[in-house]
């Protein structure tokens, strides 16, 4: 990863609420943050929901908008101050170019595929509790760095079950 994160040549600060990249936008940059926390969102109609975070040392991507350069319901905000570094779709795809670089992506690519699966199947057949225990069991720094207002969002559950959750 610390060769695509040397791929960036500009950064920016974005401050609590600000959007990285908004609904309805085509955005293919990648960005790698440096410092902070970031939200991916989806609004389905009657609610925000959360599907992502992102913070200190994680690639945040509208991954669809970057896969097929068309613009995405999906939009990213930041949860607290955040500086991030930006990967232009045109820098990573000249880095592309070299076989081990692809081969390091594929790698990326799949593992973002197994952890959307298995979010996928949490929310669809797992409690609220099971839930819990997956997400502190696979990210404890989560709960480090995401107010419990926004894993609460995340996890499909109200922010009094997560606390009770948390206090059992």
């Amino acid at each position: 990863m610390k060769e695509i994160i040397e791929l960036s040549t500009k950064k920016t600060t974005l401050k609590r609420n600000d959007f990285l990249k908004v609904k309805g936008s085509l955005d293919t940059n990648i960005y790698y943050i440096e410092k902070g926390s970031v939200a991916v969102l989806v609004d389905d109609g009657e609610e925000e929901q959360i599907i992502r975070f992102g913070y200190q040392d994680n690639l945040v991507v509208s991954i669809d908008c970057f896969l097929n350069n068309q613009p995405s319901a999906i939009y990213i905000q930041a949860i607290k101050k955040t500086v991030v570094k930006i990967i232009t779709k045109q820098q990573f795809d000249a880095f592309l170019s070299k076989d081990v670089n692809r081969i390091m992506w594929t790698k990326i690519l799949e593992n973002l595929v197994l952890q959307q699966l298995e979010r996928e199947i949490d929310i669809l057949i797992s409690s609220p509790k099971e839930r819990y225990q997956r997400v502190l069991k696979r990210s404890p720094q989560l709960f480090q760095e995401i107010p419990e207002k926004y894993i609460a969002n995340y996890l499909r559950m109200s922010a009094e079950t997560l606390s009770r959750l948390k206090k059992s």
